[in-house]
């Protein structure tokens, strides 16, 4: 039997940037997306993660998955089990994710400095009641936006960078034209010359903290706090039947 031709991805901006909101919403709607986690579940020092005896006794529609961190306290390694389900309340309610429409004034292209060494930045997160944590920075990034120079910190996010960074658009729930409160992440792209990186802003994306509050997103540093309303990208999910949205 004839394989099926290949369809090519497509080479229109805009379409490239529709194909990435259905890849979105698809990855978010998953049985293990943004929207299924449900439970966060950190162990006793010393105690290891079973995600088959946690899984004993739950409906099928739960997937239990082991994960790891360093306890920022201690420094010590720090072992938990999370819990996703495909029935949660919050994908029961999702409708979408609002956003501004494609822009193509907000594909910037910006220098890269790479940093020799481990250097690592103080970031806030959102579940630490003002506490930071180091997270490995290895490269700068500066650019002009609108009149002003920024050097902006994206951290190593397995091998890619990930910016998280904040702008004057980051407000008010009841608000549709504002965006996630705590700030927005968004994927770099890295040329092949190593040196200049591509912020497509319009594929900027609400956190995951946005869709559940059983994770601990980074918050923008001083740094990576843009001057300029940034209209381009996701905004924040909208629920159905009053379900309650994080802010």
């Amino acid at each position: 039997m004839s394989q099926p031709a290949a369809v090519p991805s497509p080479t229109d901006p805009v379409e490239r940037w529709n194909a990435w909101c259905a890849g979105r919403r698809t990855a978010l709607t998953a049985p293990t997306g943004n929207l299924a986690l449900v439970e966060t579940r950190w162990l006793p020092a010393g105690e290891r993660p079973d995600a088959a005896a946690a899984r004993t006794g739950l409906p099928d529609t739960v997937t239990v998955t082991t994960l790891s961190r360093t306890d920022p306290v201690t420094g010590e390694p720090e072992h938990g089990l999370r819990f996703w389900d495909a029935a949660a309340p919050a994908l029961a309610a999702f409708d979408h994710v609002a956003a501004f429409p494609y822009d193509p004034a907000w594909v910037l292209e910006a220098a890269y400095t790479p940093v020799p060494g481990a250097r690592r930045v103080a970031f806030e997160h959102i579940r630490d009641n003002g506490g930071t944590r180091d997270l490995v920075v290895p490269g700068d990034i500066t650019l002009t936006v609108d009149g002003r120079d920024y050097t902006l910190s994206a951290f190593d996010d397995d091998g890619t960078l990930l910016l998280v960074f904040g702008d004057p658009t980051n407000g008010d729930p009841t608000n549709g034209d504002t965006t996630y409160g705590a700030g927005r992440f968004l994927f770099v792209e890295r040329t092949d010359d190593g040196h200049r990186v591509i912020l497509d802003f319009n594929r900027a994306f609400v956190p995951p903290c946005g869709f559940s509050d059983q994770y601990n997103c980074p918050m923008p540093p001083r740094q990576n706090r843009l001057h300029l309303p940034v209209e381009a990208g996701e905004k924040r999910p909208v629920f159905r039947d009053g379900f309650p949205a994080q802010h």
